[in-house]
Parts: C-alpha cells; sequence; structure tokens
C-alpha cells in the first residue's frame, strides 16, 4: 500500500455537510477552499469526510443509493454560476429555501444552461465522462429516475418488470425518462468536476483528502438492484439476513444496519471485480480511505431477516486476505486505514496486520483504569491513527462532562495532571502520541459541547446536520493546535 502514512501528519475530521453555508449545508464551493487554506495555515495535512455518496432521506451517509454516486447536495451552486451554466437570478432563489428540491431544480436549470452556453470542451468532456462511468452511472441515473417517478419507493416495490430488470421495461423506461435521466448524469458529471478541483486545491496545498467507505452498501441502492448476483438475496430479491453488529459499547441491543450480505462465493469467482470497481471510484476522489467495520473483511455478523435487533445472529467469514490481495494488486498507491473498533478477535488484528494497515485508537475510550488497554496512548504503534473521538462519539467536552469526578481524576492522573482544560488536553495528547497520524474533529478544535455532536449510533432523529461557522473558531484555537503540529513534529 502507499507511503503516505508513513510520516507523522496532523488531521481534522469534517464532514463536507458542516462546512459553513448560511444554514444550508455545506458544499464544494468557496468555503470548502477556505476550509483547505485555514488546514494549510495551521499545519494540518489531512482532511478527513464522511462518505460522500447521496442518502436516503435520513441523512446518514452511511446508507446511500449507490457505492460510485456523489451527492447532488454537495454541489455548489455559486460555481455553477460562475460557469455560466446558471443565471445568477436563478441562484438567488437558494437562500429563501432550504430543501433538497430547491437544489434539484437549480441543478435542472443548470443541466439547460449547459446545454446552450457550455463550451465545445465542456460538452466533450461530459460525454467522456458518461462513456468513463458508464459501467455505474447507466444504471445509477436510471435506479434514480424510477425511484423519484414512483415516489422514493424501494426498488423491490416498483412493478415486476423493472423490479426485475427485465430488459422492455427498461428499455421503456431509458426512452421515457430520457430528460431525467441525462440530468441525473450531468449532476454527476458536475459533482466530480467540482470534486476534482478541490482535490487539485488541497493537493497544492499539501492536504491529502482522506475518505471512508461503508463495507456495506444499502438494500434500496443501485448497487443491489443493477448487481443482485453479488448478494445474499432469495429469489424474489428479498434479504433473509441482514448486517449488523453484536451489542457492544454504543448499544445494548447491538446495531441491527438491515444491509444485505455480500455473496463472496460469487464475488471470488469473479475475481472481486465489483469490489475492485468500487474502490477505483473512491480512489479517484481521496488519497486515504477509511474502511468502516473493517472486521467484516474477517467475518461479518449475520442476523436473520425476521430478528428486530441484533442480539441473535452469527459470525459468517469472508475471504479478507484474498481481497486485499486484489485491492493492492489493482491500486497499489492507495492507502488504507482499518476501522477495527467494536468486538476484535485475533484473526481480524493478524488480516490488518498482514497488509500493515494502521487501525484506529480512540482516546475517548483510554480510560477504563486498565493499563493495558489498547487505546491508552503507551500502548500505541507508529502504524495507528489516533483521534480523540469520532463522529459516533460525543464531542471530547461533552464526553468528558458527564464523567464523575473520580473518572475525571483518573484521567489527569494519566495526563500527568495537565494544567490544560478540556478538550485542549486530549487534543494534546493525540498530538503528543507515537501515532503517526492524528486525527481531531472540528467540534474538539472549537471546543464544543454535546448539542454539537455529528450522530449518536442507533437513533434515527437529529443526526448528520451540525455545522459549524467561522466566528466560532478564535485565533487561539488554532494556534492551539499549530504550536504543538509544530512541537510535535506533524
Amino acid at each position: 500500500m502507499s507511503a503516505l502514512l508513513d510520516k507523522r501528519r496532523a488531521g481534522v475530521l469534517l464532514h463536507v455537510t458542516s462546512l459553513p453555508n448560511q444554514g444550508l449545508g455545506g458544499d464544494l464551493g468557496h468555503e470548502a477552499y477556505h476550509f483547505v487554506n485555514f488546514l494549510h495555515n495551521t499545519g494540518i495535512t489531512v482532511w478527513q469526510t464522511l462518505p460522500l455518496g447521496m442518502p436516503h432521506g435520513d441523512g446518514s451517509p452511511y446508507q446511500c443509493l449507490s457505492a460510485h454516486a456523489g451527492n447532488p447536495a454537495l454541489i455548489s451552486i455559486d460555481l455553477l454560476v460562475e460557469s455560466g451554466w446558471l443565471g445568477a437570478e436563478d441562484a438567488c432563489t437558494q437562500v429563501h429555501t432550504q430543501s433538497a428540491c430547491s437544489k434539484s431544480c437549480l441543478l435542472s436549470k443548470a443541466y439547460f444552461g449547459f446545454q446552450s452556453h457550455a463550451s465545445l470542451a465542456d460538452h466533450q468532456a461530459f460525454q467522456n465522462f458518461c462513456q468513463d462511468k458508464a459501467g455505474w452511472l447507466d444504471d445509477f441515473a436510471l435506479f434514480v429516475a424510477l425511484r423519484n417517478l414512483f415516489a422514493y419507493q424501494s426498488w423491490n416495490q416498483w412493478p415486476e418488470g423493472l423490479r426485475q430488470r427485465q430488459e422492455p421495461a427498461l428499455s421503456e423506461s431509458r426512452q421515457l425518462l430520457k430528460t431525467a435521466i441525462e440530468t441525473i448524469k450531468f449532476e454527476q458529471f458536475v459533482f466530480f468536476k467540482q470534486w476534482n478541483q478541490l482535490k487539485a486545491y488541497a493537493k497544492q496545498h499539501n492536504v491529502l483528502l482522506f475518505g471512508d467507505i461503508p463495507i456495506f452498501v444499502a438494500y434500496d441502492s443501485a448497487d443491489v438492484w443493477a448487481n443482485r448476483q453479488v448478494f445474499k438475496l432469495n429469489q424474489s430479491g428479498e434479504m433473509d439476513v441482514v448486517a449488523g453488529v453484536p451489542p457492544d459499547y454504543f448499544s445494548e441491543f447491538g446495531q441491527r444496519w438491515g444491509n444485505p450480505h455480500y455473496d463472496w462465493e460469487y464475488l471470488q469467482k469473479t475475481g472481486f471485480r465489483w469490489w475492485l470497481e468500487r474502490m477505483e471510484s473512491q480512489y479517484e476522489l481521496f488519497d486515504i480511505l477509511r474502511i468502516d467495520h473493517f472486521r467484516g473483511f474477517e467475518a461479518a455478523w449475520e442476523i436473520p431477516g425476521t430478528e428486530p435487533t441484533a442480539i441473535n445472529g452469527s459470525w459468517v467469514k469472508a475471504p479478507g486476505a484474498s481481497l486485499l490481495e486484489a485491492i493492492e494488486q489493482e491500486l497499489p498507491f492507495l492507502s488504507l486505514v482499518a476501522e477495527d473498533l467494536g468486538i476484535i478477535t485475533d484473526e481480524v488484528e493478524a488480516l490488518r496486520d498482514e497488509f500493515n494497515l494502521p487501525g484506529m485508537k480512540i482516546l475517548q475510550f483510554a480510560f477504563d483504569g486498565n493499563s493495558g488497554n489498547p487505546y491508552l496512548p503507551s500502548n500505541y504503534q507508529a502504524n495507528s491513527v489516533v483521534y480523540t473521538g469520532t463522529h459516533d462519539n460525543d464531542t471530547t467536552l461533552g464526553w468528558f462532562s458527564g464523567l464523575s469526578d473520580h473518572e475525571k481524576q483518573a484521567i489527569y492522573d494519566f495526563l500527568g495532571w495537565s494544567s490544560l482544560p478540556m478538550p485542549q488536553a486530549l487534543i494534546h495528547a493525540a498530538l503528543a502520541s507515537v501515532a503517526n497520524l492524528a486525527i481531531i474533529p472540528m467540534q474538539d478544535i472549537l471546543r464544543l459541547g454535546s448539542v454539537d455532536r455529528m450522530n449518536t449510533p442507533g437513533t434515527v432523529e437529529g443526526n448528520w446536520s451540525w455545522g459549524f461557522e467561522w466566528a466560532q473558531l478564535q485565533p487561539e484555537m488554532a494556534e492551539f493546535v499549530a504550536h504543538r503540529i509544530r512541537m510535535f513534529g506533524r
């Protein structure tokens, strides 16, 4: 794998939707470039985001409509206006509404503006994009057009011909929905264009982009609809078993994610082609990729589809070593990080170590009084990624505020009775550690409490909507991090 993570670095965890944008949700426009400038000026060389896919109604970036497509909601309307494909008078409507529909309408207008005003080079670039991405883009565009037509019903509720992908029904739909399909393809063209421009800017400023790839895909997705043989489905296309995790730190009942499991036997026969194409799409977007739920490459928790919780499941083996070998051969310059949290066995650790993948260390998990706790900095290896907390944790200030006085004292005892308050004390510990990469959530840099948490696992309300404003970032906050980056050689 790539050597990008063989040197000491500091990074920030911030999803694109959390960028400042007048309460409308962050996008790939000017504020994203401003954020890269902030990282560069602070000495931070890694920007980690959550998955960039198109979510379902709950907004979770871990349950998307495609493993390849970008989220059109992240497209910058301002940049479209600057390109000349959308009139400024049309874009003004965006500040009056926060609905996804308003952005979708603007993107449709931009598509027609593109047809009228784009240069020959832009038209050729669009054609090239559609040809290059046809392996997933054609199915995705038809899938989204049909899903819109059927009022967002899951594909297994569609008419029989479309549900079973019978060619006469598909051909008829492609003709009837031709304009919608082309508009959806245009949205993807714009997303990738804007992202690649941002990636080039980040590279110029010595900032690596760090992405996140969920190990499973959503059942209601173009991937499952168009590649049914890749997944464990019955003859009618339904799931007899679903994915999740058993009870752990986050949930006493486990987490019943409801994703389909992979048919690993089929995938091995095809040389893992579906997975390799998925990784290639992400490699175009990112320099580093975290494999969410890495332990699923060794064994995954299968839950009977009739079970309401994740308690009654079983571990089923997966050919992780063969898959990782195939990825390494196909994409030798890709840097991977293993999300190895939760119930981790010796076999999972052996798989991670066989491919020299850095694992994750979460400081909020470290202070249970056990000197052998793997999350204590004294137990780290250099080939690891340390976080104060992740998007699934409370903010460090919120977490610390909820501890007893005894627990707080024990933490400061380990930290050598630092004079620093929280979250600064934990940020200092992360940056001082031997872990090659230290990632700090933006909420911790801003010293925010529980109300600014990004996600609470096991809940469906109030997640994924957090955003910040530049006024919250005081010069002293940035200098605190910058000083320690210099001091600890990151």
